[in-house]
């Protein structure tokens, strides 16, 4: 995996989560909190989610085959929705179950030190977890905003660990105002409406990530700055007078796809062509390294046969 799948901050991640699930469950253990129970399956479920990302990042790695001439990039897609399944139904309806059968049959909570202590841990180790998830972003997030990076993000590795983390970190919260209120009142209740609350907030991440994955997974087109490098690149102002249509299409996170009908004139040999659309894809690669696979058709302008609401999915000149 690149650095720009975030690897240090899976990692980080990784680490923080296994030693949180098992403070979680040894105060789950001791104190009896509903509360505990279910930020102990959270953080485990999110340990086999920062698994699940690195393993997609290996097996992206693969060399192209005969069967798939394209790669293995998508991979990291497949991984990442994985991910947000998981959260989901391990996770949030787990959370909501126990939470709801905590309401229905509260008891108290027990050594409250327990649940107290490691809460206050684990909010330390994913406040460091999120510190290296917010730094490794804000290498590559440039001017966008932290919405707009979740959304356009090409490698899924860094919005799923930021998106966990900070749920993580909410859900830390919500079980110690839960913890802390069925504390003072007496009423294990309380307890149940926190465990509910994780639930629910757990649910809303994992379905934002299965939304955002299933976009890539779908097919992204290059954005729209990498989109205007390629269309000055494809254009010498000598053999290639302008591009007709243009598709692109991300492979994985790293490799982009570019199709492109380019305007030559009539008079052009072929030769003058080929050695036109060669230099245009060194230009190409040179101004967007990740365009790896290149298809250029050479073709004469004619502004009736140009329409590019006639060709759905161009990004037209």
């Amino acid at each position: 995996m690149s650095a720009s799948g975030g690897t240090k901050a899976i990692v980080a991640a990784l680490a923080a989560n296994l030693a949180i699930a098992v403070a979680k469950f040894v105060a789950f253990l001791f104190s009896g909190s509903s509360s505990m129970l279910a930020e102990s399956v959270h953080s485990l479920a999110d340990s086999g989610n920062q698994g699940l990302l690195l393993l997609g990042g290996k097996k992206a790695q693969r060399e192209a085959t005969p069967q798939h001439p394209f790669g293995y990039g998508r991979e990291r897609y497949i991984y990442a929705f994985l991910v947000s399944i998981v959260l989901f139904t391990v996770g949030g309806m787990f959370a909501i179950y126990e939470g709801i059968e905590k309401i229905n049959h509260p008891h108290a909570i027990e050594a409250w030190y327990w649940p107290v202590g490691v809460l206050v841990f684990a909010i330390i180790a994913e406040s460091f977890s999120f510190r290296t998830a917010i730094k490794e972003s804000n290498e590559i997030r440039g001017k966008q905003t932290w919405t707009q990076f979740v959304r356009r993000a090409k490698a899924p590795e860094l919005p799923v660990v930021l998106l966990e983390d900070l749920g993580a970190l909410v859900g830390l919260f919500l079980a110690l105002v839960g913890v802390g209120l069925a504390l003072l009142t007496g009423d294990g209740i309380w307890d149940g409406i926190g465990t509910l609350c994780i639930g629910i907030l757990l649910i809303i991440i994992a379905i934002v990530l299965a939304a955002e994955t299933k976009s890539l997974l779908l097919g992204e087109a290059a954005g729209t700055e990498e989109i205007e490098k390629i269309t000055a690149a494809l254009v010498d102002g000598d053999v290639v007078t302008r591009v007709i249509h243009m598709r692109t299409l991300h492979l994985g996170p790293e490799e982009l796809l570019v199709a492109a009908k380019i305007a030559v004139e009539g008079n052009d040999t072929a030769t003058q062509v080929a050695d036109a659309i060669n230099a245009a894809e060194d230009r190409i690669r040179e101004a967007v390294p990740i365009a790896r696979v290149i298809y250029l058709e050479p073709d004469i302008y004619r502004a009736e046969r140009s329409d590019p609401a006639a060709t759905p999915g161009t990004t037209p000149a």
